[in-house]
């Protein structure tokens, strides 16, 4: 299959500019970055797509072994920038797509140039010596009402994961897009995710590193954003006024004026 047409991959901005490849988070598709990628395309070669059972990707490209794990969303982003032959690229991931470009950087290192990880967590569930910001409780909590209830899941825990309670179209733009994935993708994806750890995977990344940290996020609280930028060598850490777990929607110009300051 043709990896651009598996993932809705397009390509805009100035082909011999530097490549910023931007890539979303759960249950969100590419056009999670439209109020971004503007700025970037003027001076940037700007890459989106969508990750396999998001958006406007191939769904019978699905393979519930090979994305039982984030690394078949590694492997897929790999394949992107192979496909797209492209080099020293500010690698841009929301969420657990900042683990997701991790794992990618790991397996084609000659790739990236930069790593921008906005509002990442490398494990969701507390340990030992670890604060995630969830019980394994909690998480299972969560797990269980999504199997029973997945539009339900979605109407209740959109507005929490978006914040900024004072704009509700934001949660209601971020409500729809949970509804559209469909209930497989979405429930085996949050198991991926949720119960994923690549805390051990942190100190490999030897690149030039920002960390963009939300306020009040309830997904990747400030105390986890810290620990990863503690555990990346040379990393930069940032805080950002926007609150919430989406300021690629909630405060774009801020975020972006984060990452052009960083470049």
């Amino acid at each position: 299959m043709i990896v651009s047409t598996r993932n809705d991959v397009r390509v805009s901005g100035v082909p011999g500019g530097r490549p910023v490849v931007f890539a979303h988070g759960y249950g969100c598709d590419q056009n999670m970055w439209r109020f971004m990628t503007p700025d970037f395309e003027v001076d940037h070669r700007v890459v989106t797509f969508d990750h396999v059972g998001f958006g406007h990707s191939d769904l019978s490209a699905y393979d519930p072994v090979k994305y039982g794990s984030l690394r078949g969303y590694a492997d897929d982003l790999v394949e992107v920038l192979e496909e797209l032959d492209l080099t020293d690229v500010v690698f841009v991931g929301h969420s657990v797509s900042a683990m997701i470009g991790l794992l990618a950087y790991r397996q084609a290192p000659h790739r990236f140039g930069a790593m921008v990880m906005v509002g990442p967590s490398p494990r969701y569930v507390d340990a030992e010596g670890y604060a995630g910001g969830f019980s394994r409780a909690q998480i299972t909590e969560l797990l269980d009402s999504l199997d029973a209830n997945h539009l339900g899941w979605s109407a209740a825990m959109a507005p929490v994961i978006m914040g900024n309670p004072d704009r509700p179209e934001l949660a209601a733009e971020l409500t729809n897009s949970f509804c559209r994935t469909a209930p497989d993708v979405a429930r085996q994806f949050a198991r991926v995710s949720f119960l994923s750890d690549n805390r051990a995977d942190l100190a490999s990344l030897w690149l030039p590193t920002l960390v963009l940290q939300c306020a009040e996020d309830v997904i990747a609280p400030e105390f986890v954003g810290r620990y990863v930028h503690d555990h990346v060598p040379g990393s930069v850490f940032h805080q950002l006024a926007a609150t919430g777990h989406c300021p690629n929607l909630s405060a774009p110009d801020e975020t972006t004026a984060a990452i052009r300051s960083f470049l």
